[in-house]
């Protein structure tokens, strides 16, 4: 068994079923979830180091299934050292099933493999900060010890390009630009830009022109 952090076994209890295989060697690779012949990794950080396993399982001809939280709601939980909570309030910030393409920017090519799909979890979240002196500057010292699952409300799945596609908002003008996208999206700048890169990787909006010094983009027809 490998060391797991209590938001990820959290994740994988609630997502296995009867008859599924937990931490399974599969090419060299411990597997989170193996049901039949879907493998199924839960991933809680960064996609980019997940580029290799991946690229080497989809080469070898598995089907994969990558599930990532993403909180809906995050409650932000101050302790001291013997665990005494200090404060305990609701982040301001809401995540959507958009906010995956900060992630899948690390392959957008290989997230369009017909053989691999994305299941998002919008949960709600508790994140637990420690004090430690001289780090974590933005937070004054406030460091991230954990984050635990506490529900999953809803979830999101991405079965191929044309899914993804479905997440640009309805009401995007044709052509449109990236500040489009992020009036269309309530989201920033750089979420609509990380879309936007994703999409056109993977062949689902094509460049078309320019407005002014912006690009413009096309949907395809799928």
């Amino acid at each position: 068994m490998l060391r797991e952090a209590p938001l990820h076994a959290s994740l994988k209890e609630w997502y296995s079923q009867p008859g599924d295989r937990t931490e399974t060697p599969v090419d060299g690779y411990v597997i989170d979830i193996v049901r039949d012949d879907l493998l199924i990794e839960i991933q809680t950080g960064s996609f980019a180091k997940m580029r290799s396993k991946l690229t080497k399982l989809l080469d070898n001809g598995h089907r994969v299934r990558i599930v990532h939280p993403i909180p809906v709601d995050n409650w932000i939980v101050k302790v001291e050292d013997d665990g005494t909570i200090v404060s305990r309030r609701r982040s301001p910030k809401h995540g959507q099933p958009v906010d995956v393409f900060s992630e899948l920017v690390a392959f957008p090519q290989l997230a369009a493999h017909e053989a691999l799909e994305v299941e998002l979890l919008m949960t709600t979240q508790e994140e637990l900060r420690r004090h430690e002196p001289g780090k974590a500057w933005r937070r004054k010292g406030w460091v991230v010890a954990e984050r635990r699952l506490i529900a999953v409300e809803t979830t999101v799945r991405l079965s191929n390009v044309d899914d993804m596609t479905a997440l640009l908002p309805a009401d995007l003008p044709s052509p449109f630009i990236t500040r489009d996208l992020a009036t269309g999206l309530g989201r920033p700048m750089r979420t609509a830009q990380q879309m936007a890169y994703c999409l056109r990787k993977m062949g689902a909006i094509t460049e078309v022109g320019k407005r002014g010094n912006a690009i413009e983009y096309l949907i395809e027809p799928s």
